[in-house]
């Protein structure tokens, strides 16, 4: 039974150093953020709605224990390939390339044929990100190829 709760108690873990980490967080001056969140809110926020998706997942293990699980097939690895892969492009080149390059082949990977839909998925999914934050939120995004020509 304690076998099957490792998962929970990981996360329960990681949770509660997230909110501590969080709580070390200076205040930020009302002039800077006015009447908006403080730095450490946001994290707080999702590590407690985190907690609480834990829970119901204890809960859940507990009432119906899962079955053995099945062994991780191949679109699940080249996925966490990928995810290397990301991160690669994202230092070296871009965050919005490696987007989109790791979107385009991870859909492939789980089995999309219409290479258009695949294209345009890797493409206009990091154009709407990118409006979103840059225009709608007034983010910035690190420098890379991309950021460097759009910003000067």
């Amino acid at each position: 039974m304690f076998k099957q709760q490792i998962v929970p108690i990981v996360l329960t873990t990681i949770s509660v150093v997230i909110i501590y980490l969080a709580l070390q967080l200076d205040l930020s001056p009302p002039m800077i953020v006015g009447d908006s969140m403080q730095p450490r809110s946001f994290p707080i926020f999702l590590m407690i709605l985190n907690l609480i998706l834990t829970a119901v997942l204890a809960f859940q293990i507990y009432k119906t224990p899962p079955k053995q699980p099945e062994p991780i097939n191949r679109a699940a690895w080249s996925s966490m390939v990928l995810m290397v892969l990301f991160y690669g492009l994202t230092v070296s080149t871009d965050m919005f390339i490696g987007i989109a390059v790791v979107m385009f082949l991870m859909s492939l990977a789980w089995g999309e044929r219409r290479l258009l839909v695949a294209t345009a998925n890797a493409v206009l999914t990091p154009f709407f990100i990118f409006l979103l934050f840059d225009n709608v939120l007034r983010i910035r995004f690190p420098r890379g190829i991309l950021m460097n020509w759009y910003y000067g």
